[in-house]
């Protein structure tokens, strides 16, 4: 008796719960087109060089992340030196006559108490040591400059992100304005080109499906472009935790481009014999055309292209595959 009393239980418990039926009303399916998109950096910008001469320094290579303001490498106008040499040799020069110019200056002040010399003279002596005043100035300031030229040599990163390219190689002449690293920062998104019949269907703000190497993910329409080129609609997805690690690649997108009316059935609603498909209809299996499968509020439903209609009461369960 208890070993009777143990099967029965087991036997219960096994069984499974059956669901109530469901009976069939046409819904609103969305109708999504599979295109690619590609992932682009929202900055873009070459590191470019302020100076011309030869780079003598390239600290980084495609791939490294940088930080703003970084020194990306540095170059080097050997003629800066000679100017700055040039630029010492005058300032001592008028340096040496400004000295001059003053002890004259205080010589002709006394000659002039002792009435030897002209009050006329003696401004000319005063106006001297002006000129050389100015002269130095201005050397000071064109050394400054010069100065501020050698400082330039250093090819700063403009944004932070990461190493597009980097077109150059150590021992380059380079001239003023030259691109010597490509950066990419300011984040990611996808890039889209859709054929223009699409256009309409497009809103921002939709939810967009992308199939990337990591796994599936959503994102959100973000903004579409009014310029129409080649046939094709631009848009811009925004997706939360894409990777960077390679721009420009091609991704799988799944875009809203319109809705239908469609039966959907739980997949689990559906059998399999002898490589058909069945679905219970009052206690009878029929045979239908399953369609696309989708995941609503996370069951998976599938739509059924034909077999069944609006009003059918089918079982949701029980369905075994030979």
């Amino acid at each position: 008796m208890r070993l009777l009393t143990l099967f029965s239980a087991v036997c219960v418990i096994g069984l499974p719960a059956f669901a109530e039926p469901l009976t069939l009303s046409e819904v609103q399916v969305t109708d999504w087109k599979a295109v690619y998109g590609r992932i682009e950096a929202r900055d873009r910008i070459p590191a470019r060089a302020r100076l011309g001469g030869t780079l003598v320094d390239l600290s980084v290579v495609e791939g490294d992340v940088v930080t703003a303001g970084q020194v990306l490498a540095r170059i080097v106008d050997e003629k800066l030196a000679f100017q700055l040499s040039a630029m010492d040799a005058q300032l001592a020069a008028s340096t040496a006559q400004l000295d001059n110019a003053k002890v004259e200056l205080k010589r002709g002040e006394d000659l002039l108490k002792q009435g030897v010399i002209t009050v006329q003279r003696l401004d000319g002596l005063r106006t001297q040591v002006d000129v050389l005043l100015g002269q130095i100035a201005s050397s000071t300031a064109q050394r400054r400059v010069i100065e501020q030229q050698a400082t330039e040599g250093e090819v700063l990163a403009p944004v932070a992100g990461r190493v597009l390219q980097v077109p150059l190689a150590k021992g380059a002449v380079v001239m003023a304005g030259e691109s010597v690293a490509t950066l990419g920062g300011g984040g990611i998104f996808l890039r889209l080109a859709v054929p223009e019949r699409h256009a309409a269907n497009l809103h921002e703000g939709d939810e967009i499906q992308i199939e990337a190497a990591s796994g599936a993910q959503t994102g959100r329409l973000a903004r579409v472009y009014p310029l129409i080129e080649n046939g094709r609609v631009v848009a811009d997805v925004e997706v939360t935790g894409l990777s960077d690690s390679f721009i420009d690649a091609r991704v799988l997108v799944r875009l809203p481009v319109g809705k239908h009316s469609a039966l959907m059935v739980p997949a689990t609603a559906i059998s399999i014999k002898s490589g058909l498909d069945f679905v219970s209809v009052d206690k009878e299996l029929r045979a239908v055309v399953p369609g696309v499968h989708e995941v609503v509020n996370g069951v998976e439903m599938v739509e059924i292209l034909s077999g069944l209609q609006a009003g059918d009461v089918i079982e949701t369960d029980g369905a075994n595959h030979d």
